[in-house]
């Protein structure tokens, strides 16, 4: 890939293979994920680990719960929480991950899953609910810019029970919390080491929605 842009995105770029395979993989609790070059996936294999397993404790999922997956990536969290789950939706806004999503779990046969590409404020409507089941529990994992306004605005519409952040910054995710506050309280905090030797965490915060007493 040679990007001659003055920025470090990638998704517009050309893939050039001269030698070799397109992807790697990565294997977890009997999951084997493939990863493109475009698609995400935790840096620290190990300690991904020990973060999808605290987000999975965290949504609290009895085999009955409808799961919402923002920022999906390649469909690693979709994938590990799906066994838990009736139904798991996954939302990326890059279609080179949701296709490598979408080959996830079919290799891995979960046939519990689906997975759509594009931008979570135009996807995530009265109609997209209407049609795929209201979300019991969101997770999200965004991008350290945090979430979009109009995604804290889906997510308050879609009105889950329950909703678990996981952030690399800590500071945009206090943001967002702070925006989804009057609907939801902090239940659970949990932070974990993905980078050691910095001062770098991923923090998983479990938010549950408010009732009227």
């Amino acid at each position: 890939m040679i990007n001659e842009k003055g920025n470090d995105t990638i998704t517009d770029q050309n893939i050039h293979v001269f030698k070799g395979c397109d992807h790697i993989f990565e294997e977890m609790e009997g999951l084997k994920f493939i990863i493109g070059p475009k698609s995400f996936y935790q840096t620290n294999s190990s300690q991904a680990y020990e973060l999808y397993k605290i987000a999975r404790d965290f949504a609290s999922l009895s085999g009955k719960e409808v799961v919402y997956d923002l920022y999906t990536g390649t469909g690693t969290i979709a994938c590990f929480v799906a066994s838990k789950a009736s139904k798991v939706i996954g939302i990326e806004y890059v279609p080179e991950a949701i296709t490598d999503a979408k080959i996830n779990a079919e290799n891995n046969s979960i046939a519990n899953t689906s997975f759509f590409a594009g931008d979570m404020k135009d996807i995530l409507t009265k109609d997209f609910i209407a049609e795929h089941g209201h979300p019991d529990v969101i997770i999200t994992d965004p991008p350290r810019a945090g979430m979009h306004e109009h995604v804290i605005s889906a997510i308050l519409f879609a009105a889950p029970e329950r909703i678990v952040y996981v952030s690399c910054n800590p500071a945009t995710q206090a943001r967002d919390i702070g925006l989804l506050s009057h609907n939801y309280e902090v239940i659970k905090v949990q932070p974990v080491d993905m980078f050691p030797h910095t001062h770098h965490v991923e923090n998983v915060v479990l938010l549950e929605k408010r009732f009227e007493k």
